[in-house]
């Protein structure tokens, strides 16, 4: 016969379905390899588009169409400084999602 130790916890509060499907949506958005990237490169510092172009050796309008997914879903905004836009990250918070992410990812492979 086996019995519990413990009592199990509590379940855990859970948000509202529009904040579940935000954070949903948020995850989509940050769920391809080259989106990662641009939010490692732009963790460090806020860059145009040819910067992430040179630092991730992918095309423009590849880099431009991952741009618009990111801002679209919060994670990054673009402020005009001249003839270029400087992509920079909304906020830390996401940054360290993916950061978490790929530390997990490389504990795999250790």
């Amino acid at each position: 016969m086996r019995t519990h130790a413990a009592t199990p916890a509590p379940p855990a509060h859970l948000p509202g379905g529009d904040i579940l499907h935000d954070a949903g949506e948020l995850l989509r958005a940050l769920a391809a390899p080259v989106r990662i990237a641009i939010v490692l490169q732009l963790r460090e510092t806020p860059r145009c588009v040819h910067e992430l172009v040179d630092a991730l050796q992918v095309t423009q309008p590849l880099i431009s169409q991952h741009l618009r997914v990111l801002k679209s879903a919060g994670v990054v905004r673009g402020d005009r400084s001249g003839r270029e836009v400087v992509y920079r990250l909304v906020d830390d918070h996401l940054a360290h999602i993916v950061i978490d992410a790929v530390a997990h990812a490389e504990e795999g492979h250790s």
